[in-house]
């Protein structure tokens, strides 16, 4: 009897060491599966960020180059936040460097050079434009330059006048993005439009003859008041007939000079 008591005792502790075992490993498999997802689950896809322009070049001996402009675009239909920063924080100035933008919508940033002394001429700066919204998180990465001298040829003149605009309408105002239009496809029909549109001012001409002859006609009538032989009285013409007809024709012969 004692014999069987031992042998029960030692099959039972022996069951209670194996479902120990047992819930240790499918806590330790939980656990693995419960990492795995919780990885994959934290990372945030990357949100493709739109900056122009893909770099900043400052001249010292142009003034107006030492301050540009950068657009930040939001072609999403979420708000979204951003976060600029730079390598060599205390050579730049950015009006508002940190903010967001609503969707559908632009927003620019004007960024000033403050030292622009030989030592720092052919310097290289980075700036990282950090991007949230939507659930997503995006970077981007534009450089920056100091050259000696000014800007060679005048090619740029037209680019610094719409930034000098931009800049003076001050940074960080938002703007809605215009719609994107599809392009035109040059097709035969596209061809033929050059055709189309001169028969139609061929037209338009003709008309205009017209109506400018009868004009003409309307003002050598005599008025109902007068009497002629020559004429019937049915085609007698009123005096606001003949003023009416005089305007039009002023109006033609403006269309003719043109």
């Amino acid at each position: 009897t004692g014999t069987g008591r031992d042998d029960r005792g030692a099959a039972g502790g022996r069951q209670e060491r194996g479902q120990g075992a047992g819930g240790g490993g499918g806590r330790r498999a939980g656990e693995e599966t419960a990492g795995e997802t919780g990885g994959e689950t934290g990372v945030a896809s990357p949100l493709p960020v739109f900056l122009f322009p893909s770099e900043l070049v400052f001249y010292s001996e142009q003034r107006n180059s030492h301050r540009r402009v950068l657009t930040l675009y939001n072609p999403y239909r979420f708000r979204i936040s951003f976060k600029m920063l730079c390598t060599a924080p205390s050579l730049y100035r950015v009006v508002e460097a940190e903010g967001s933008v609503r969707a559908k919508s632009c927003v620019d940033l004007v960024v000033r050079h403050l030292d622009v002394s030989p030592r720092n001429w052919g310097r290289r700066d980075r700036f990282r434009m950090e991007v949230r919204g939507g659930g997503q998180v995006g970077e981007r990465e534009i450089w920056a330059e100091l050259r000696g001298g000014g800007e060679e040829g005048g090619g740029g003149g037209e680019q610094e006048e719409e930034e000098r605009k931009r800049s003076k309408r001050g940074g960080g105002q938002q703007r809605a993005m215009s719609p994107l239009s599809p392009l035109l496809v040059p097709t035969q029909t596209h061809l033929q439009l050059p055709t189309c549109t001169a028969v139609r001012s061929v037209s338009q001409w003709v008309v205009c003859v017209l109506v400018a002859v009868l004009c003409v006609t309307v003002l050598m009538l005599p008025l109902h008041t007068e009497t002629s032989s020559m004429v019937p009285g049915c085609l007698h013409v009123s005096t606001n007939q003949k003023l009416a007809c005089a305007y039009t024709l002023g109006l033609l012969t403006i269309v003719f000079l043109r």
